[in-house]
C-alpha cells in the first residue's frame, strides 16, 4: 500500500495528501520521503489542483519524524550531513500551490519540516505538538529554525529544550500562533479543506504569487540558520549506539502544556 495517499477533488480544484503509515504514526521512512517528492512534483504539473490540504491517517498521530529503522547512511564528515527530511516538503519541491496542514493527535520532531512548509495550520483538540530531540542527545536545528518562523522564539526555545518531557496542547498551540484554528475531534480536515476551497476559487496566478512572497519575506533567516544546521549536527550529537539507548530509556510521562 501506498505511503501517501491523494484524493482529488475536480469541482473545488482541492487535493488532499495523506501520511498513510498509521501503524508507525506515520514517520518518515525513506520510501515515504522519496513518495513525497514525487508527489509534489506530479502535484505541481496538475493544473486541475489549486490547493492542498496535508494530513495524517489513523487516530494517533499526524506525523512523528523520521522512522527510528530507517537507516539513513551518513559521510564521514562533520560539513556533510545528509538528512533524507529536507526533500519532503513542497516548497523544497518548488510546489507553490497553497497548502493547509490539517493535524489530529501528535506532531513531533520531523513534522515540523512539513508544517514548516504548509502556509498554515488547522487542529482540532486531540492535536500536540513536541520535539524530542535533545531527550535523545540530539540537536534540534531544522526544526527549530522552521518553528522560529512559526513561533515567539521562547516558545520555540522551551518547546526544542523542554525535549519529551512536555507537549503543548493545540490550545496553546493556537495561542502562539503555531495553528491558525482550532477545531472540534475530527473537524480538522474538513475545516482545512474549506479554506483550501476558498484559495482555490481564486485566481491562481495570484495566490501562488502570494505564496512565493510570503515565503521570501523569512527567506532570509531560514537560510542562514539552516545553512549552520548540519554543523552544529556533527557537532552536538551523540554517537548512534548512546541516541539508542536514550530513546530506549525515554520516561513516557509529560506534561501537557495548556
Amino acid at each position: 500500500m501506498s505511503s501517501v495517499l491523494v484524493r482529488t477533488d475536480t469541482d473545488s480544484g482541492v487535493a488532499v495528501v495523506t501520511l498513510n503509515r498509521p501503524e508507525r504514526l506515520n514517520a518518515v521512512d525513506l520510501a515515504m520521503a522519496d513518495e513525497l517528492a514525487s508527489t509534489w512534483g506530479e502535484l505541481r504539473f496538475d493544473d486541475s489542483v489549486r490547493a492542498i490540504v496535508l494530513t495524517g491517517a489513523g487516530e494517533r498521530a499526524f506525523c512523528t519524524g523520521i522512522d527510528r529503522d530507517a537507516v539513513v547512511p551518513q559521510p564521514n564528515s562533520p560539513y556533510a550531513q545528509d538528512d533524507p527530511l529536507l526533500g519532503i516538503g513542497p516548497k523544497a519541491n518548488d510546489l507553490w500551490k497553497p497548502v493547509v496542514a490539517a493535524v489530529h493527535g501528535m506532531a513531533c520532531g520531523g513534522a515540523f519540516y512539513l508544517l514548516g512548509e504548509a502556509e498554515f495550520v488547522v487542529a482540532d483538540t486531540t492535536a500536540s505538538f513536541f520535539d524530542p530531540h535533545t531527550t535523545y542527545g540530539m540537536v534540534s536545528a531544522y526544526e527549530s529554525v522552521l518553528m522560529a518562523q512559526r513561533m515567539p522564539y521562547g516558545e520555540v526555545a522551551r518547546m526544542a529544550l523542554m525535549g519529551t518531557a512536555e507537549r503543548i496542547s493545540a490550545r496553546r498551540a493556537y495561542e502562539t500562533g503555531l495553528v491558525s484554528e482550532l477545531v472540534p475531534d475530527g473537524e480538522a480536515v474538513g475545516a482545512a479543506a474549506g479554506c483550501a476551497a476558498v484559495l482555490a476559487g481564486y485566481p491562481t496566478e495570484a495566490v501562488q504569487g502570494t505564496v512565493r512572497a510570503l515565503w521570501a519575506a523569512s527567506e532570509a533567516g531560514r537560510s542562514q540558520g539552516i545553512a549552520q544546521a548540519p554543523h552544529l549536527i556533527a557537532l552536538g550529537n551523540a554517537a548512534g549506539a548512546r541516541q539508542a539507548r536514550l530513546f530506549a530509556g525515554r520516561s513516557r510521562q509529560y506534561r501537557l502544556r495548556q
